[in-house]
């Protein structure tokens, strides 16, 4: 049960690991292009000027290479720390195709202009039913494998992607609820400052819950791996692990300091900063 290729499913993890670094180079590729193209102007031709392709990297960095990252480091962890091979069958599979296909339709369609213009959740309506059904198969996959966990001990690590499963659903399904006008073009269903509050304690945790929790995670199982010794204090991972779920979540306010949002929310947003 050590981890032979015939115990767990590590096809998956090695696509997701491939294309992790794939994306990562064209992510920040990209990144390099539009810094020089703020750096020198002339650069910004045609329809691939700065502002169409500033989201493509933001994406690409978060979703294509964060994600894909994520996507495998999640499925190695939770197969060997519950030394269960993965549950889901054909949904596992889909959760690695689905999600290149996302990320191929976002490379498409936000440098023609079609967005949303909401921060990290610029993909219009089709992209995110897509999104979702991508998700709740991940969701299905992890806590199913868990669920027909061999040990009785859940590691911390898959309470990390756990919330950062949970809350990426959350954020997403909340923030992206639109009304479609044409296949291309939605309005949110949110107007006004409550827009800009929904849309901000989804931004804000975008980084909290992908680019922190999930890492978190990583960090959880790679790093007493490498170090060849077990975690220093469990008890102080679990009260870590806490202190970062409840005060994270709150904290999307701070983007809109000074602006028409009511001041207590503010100051909550301030405070739990």
């Amino acid at each position: 049960m050590s981890g032979s290729q015939t115990t767990y499913n590590d096809k998956v993890v090695r696509q997701f690991a491939v294309m992790t670094v794939i994306w990562g180079i064209v992510g920040m590729l990209v990144g390099v292009i539009i810094a020089a193209q703020l750096v020198w102007p002339e650069l910004n031709m045609g329809f691939l000027h700065f502002g169409r392709l500033r989201p493509l990297h933001t994406n690409a960095v978060i979703f294509a290479f964060g994600g894909c990252a994520l996507f495998a480091t999640s499925y190695w962890c939770v197969q060997r720390t519950s030394h269960a091979r993965l549950w889901g069958g054909p949904l596992v599979p889909f959760t690695f195709w689905g999600w290149q296909i996302v990320i191929l339709l976002a490379a498409i369609t936000l440098p023609l202009g079609i967005t949303q213009s909401k921060e990290y959740a610029e993909l219009e309506w089709p992209i995110d039913i897509l999104i979702t059904l991508v998700w709740v198969s991940y969701a299905l996959v992890f806590f199913g494998t868990i669920a027909k966990r061999t040990v009785s001990h859940i590691y911390v690590a898959n309470w990390f992607f756990g919330a950062f499963i949970i809350a990426v659903a959350l954020l997403h399904l909340v923030n992206s609820a639109a009304v479609p006008i044409t296949l291309t073009k939605s309005y949110s269903v949110y107007s006004g400052v409550q827009d800009a509050m929904i849309q901000w304690w989804y931004g804000h945790n975008a980084v909290g819950f992908f680019l922190t929790a999930g890492f978190l995670g990583m960090m959880y199982y790679f790093v007493p791996k490498q170090a060849g010794r077990p975690v220093y204090s469990y008890r102080l991972s679990v009260v870590h692990f806490w202190a970062l779920i409840f005060t994270y979540m709150w904290a999307g306010p701070h983007h809109l300091h000074y602006t028409a949002l009511p001041d207590w929310t503010q100051s909550v947003g301030m405070v739990f900063s």
